[in-house]
Formats: structure tokens, C-alpha cells, sequence
């Protein structure tokens, strides 16, 4: 047993992930160790591991795992990760890109319905047994500018084209996407903003990105336009998104992500008006472990035969 190498899954789903991988065959060349997500890794586990599954890790724990090569985290963003001193430039570090395909455009389309149709203020008339009839906004014909045009983007273009939304979106390198009207370069944004009935933030946070979303871009954007962030709460600069929807320079916003989780109670975002708070949900799936498990044990097949990680961060670029 000792000379298989040690995978540690630092996770409250780590049966489910040792099930994966034994199903896959690749039980009988690893030893596999779970630890509760709450938990602490003991002094053995730092020594061995070779391989770790994990959400985040405390301050200078890398640095006390010398046989540590992969760290596989269970999230998309990876800006913790990055900006650790511990990580070293040898560690392998891939994140679990991909696995919200499904649920995040979903969410999406949701947040675009709760602005368009009057489905919160039905809900609160049948409170009162009120009888009031509203016409809702369509959302056939109008546009959505997507700020970070990636996998998630790319779903959720497939999916708005059969609702017959127009998609633009924005690339560091604005190549065709299918099902997207248009795609911009980064010295086209202030453009892109402003023909957009909807502005919605996936960009991850690194130094180019991060305050993004200022008073400048927010005044590029339609006095009737609204602004969606589903991407990283960094990358928006608060007191000029709550002073552009107070004075009506926006529409409003929806917002799924924060710079501080869980949002604080005294947030002005709590109570401005036009501004509906959703507490990062927008990832989540009843089944994730299981879809994150799918990809985990991609990457374990490929770590063990020495082929390229999906998914490997570009420290560069900061995803």
C-alpha cells in the first residue's frame, strides 16, 4: 500500500468521490483518504499526500505537504488559490471548470425572467388576494452582454437563441461563438455596454478585471438597462453600482455574488431599492459532488498516466 500514492479528498462528499473512482478502476492505484471539509488533515496525510481534492486549504498548509504535486479544487474560481504564497509554480493546480453548464445558465434565465415578468409581485398580491393584471416585458428581441464569454457564457448563448435573445459577448480574444450576435475585443466594451438591454458579469477575478464594473462602465450602459453579476463580486465596484441604480443611470441589478460571503447584514445592497440580492446560488445543483466526481475522475485517470489536466490554471492569466 505504501507505494501507491496517497490522494487525500478534503470534502463532506468523499465517500461519494471514492465510489467514482473505484467504479473507474482507479481504486487499486491509489489510497484514498477522506477528510470532512471541517476537519484538519493530520500530520501523516501532509507528509504523503501526492494528490488533494479540496475547496480551499488554511494559510501555509502547501508548504507543509513536500510530496504534494496536484491540487484539485471543487471550484471554478480559483483567485484564493493564486493568490496563496505557498503555491508554488511546480504544483499542478486545476479547477473544476465546467461543472455548473446546466444549473448556471439556468439561474441566468431566471434572473432574466424575475426582471422581465411579474412573478415577485403576483406572489406578493395573492399575500393581500389581490386581482392585478400586468403586462410582462418579453424578452424575445432583446440583447444580452455577456462580460466574460467562457463555457458558462457559451451554454447560456445556446439557450437565450431559443428564446430568441440576441447574444454579444466580450473575449480577450474575440473569436466567432456560436449562437453569439457578436463578440467584442477588450477596447470594445464601452460598445458592447451600451446596446445591451442586459449586462451580465461572468469574468473571474485577476488584476485586469478586478473594480471592472466602475462608474465610468456603468454609465456606458442604457439608463434601461440592467446589470447581472453571477461571475466574482470583485470585479464590481459596490458604491458605483448602488449610486448608478439610486440615480437611475441603470435600470437595477441582480446579483448572486459579493466581495464578502455571506453578505452583511448593514449592506446598503440589502435595501436599495432595485437591487434583488440572491445568495450565490446560481451554481447550485443537488447533485454537484457527483457531476464534480466526473471530472475528478478524468483528471486522476490523466494525473496517473502523465497526460495534460483539464481544466489546469493559467497562472497568468488568473483562470
Amino acid at each position: 500500500m505504501a507505494d501507491k500514492p496517497l490522494m487525500v479528498l478534503w470534502t463532506d462528499g468523499a465517500p461519494l468521490y471514492v465510489g467514482a473512482l473505484a467504479a473507474a478502476g482507479l481504486g487499486d492505484h491509489l489510497r484514498l483518504e477522506g477528510v470532512d471539509r471541517a476537519g484538519t488533515l493530520s500530520d501523516a496525510q501532509k507528509a504523503e499526500a501526492e494528490m488533494l481534492l479540496a475547496w480551499g486549504a488554511p494559510p501555509g498548509l502547501l508548504a507543509e505537504m513536500p510530496k504534494l504535486k496536484w491540487v484539485q479544487t471543487t471550484t471554478a474560481g480559483v483567485e484564493g488559490w493564486l493568490a496563496r504564497p505557498d503555491l508554488t509554480d511546480a504544483l499542478l493546480l486545476s479547477a473544476a471548470k465546467g461543472v455548473h453548464r446546466v444549473q448556471m445558465p439556468e439561474n441566468i434565465l431566471a434572473a432574466l425572467f424575475h426582471i422581465a415578468k411579474p412573478i415577485v409581485s403576483a406572489a406578493f398580491d395573492q399575500v393581500s388576494s389581490t386581482w392585478t393584471r400586468r403586462t410582462s416585458e418579453p424578452l424575445a428581441g432583446k440583447t444580452l452582454a455577456i462580460l466574460g464569454l467562457g463555457t458558462i457564457g457559451a451554454e447560456l448563448a445556446r439557450k437565450a437563441d431559443a428564446l430568441e435573445i440576441r447574444v454579444t459577448g466580450l473575449r480577450r480574444v474575440p473569436e466567432p461563438v456560436d449562437h453569439v450576435a457578436a463578440v467584442f475585443g477588450p477596447g470594445e466594451v464601452d460598445r458592447m455596454l451600451g446596446e445591451a438591454d442586459f449586462v451580465l458579469n461572468l469574468l473571474p477575478v485577476t488584476p485586469e478585471t478586478l473594480d471592472f464594473m466602475n462608474a465610468d462602465r456603468f454609465w456606458a450602459m442604457r439608463p434601461d438597462a440592467w446589470f447581472l453579476n453571477f461571475g466574482r463580486g470583485a470585479t464590481v465596484v459596490d458604491e458605483a453600482l448602488i449610486a448608478a441604480v439610486t440615480e437611475g443611470t441603470i435600470a437595477g441589478a441582480v446579483l448572486d455574488v459579493f466581495r464578502q460571503e455571506p453578505l452583511p447584514p448593514e449592506h446598503p445592497f440589502w435595501t436599495t431599492p432595485g437591487i434583488s440580492v440572491w445568495p450565490h446560488v446560481g451554481g447550485l445543483h443537488p447533485n454537484r459532488d457527483a457531476i464534480v466526481a466526473e471530472l475528478v475522475v478524468e483528471n486522476t485517470a490523466r494525473y496517473l498516466d502523465g497526460r495534460p489536466l483539464l481544466h489546469l490554471v493559467d497562472r497568468a492569466r488568473g483562470y
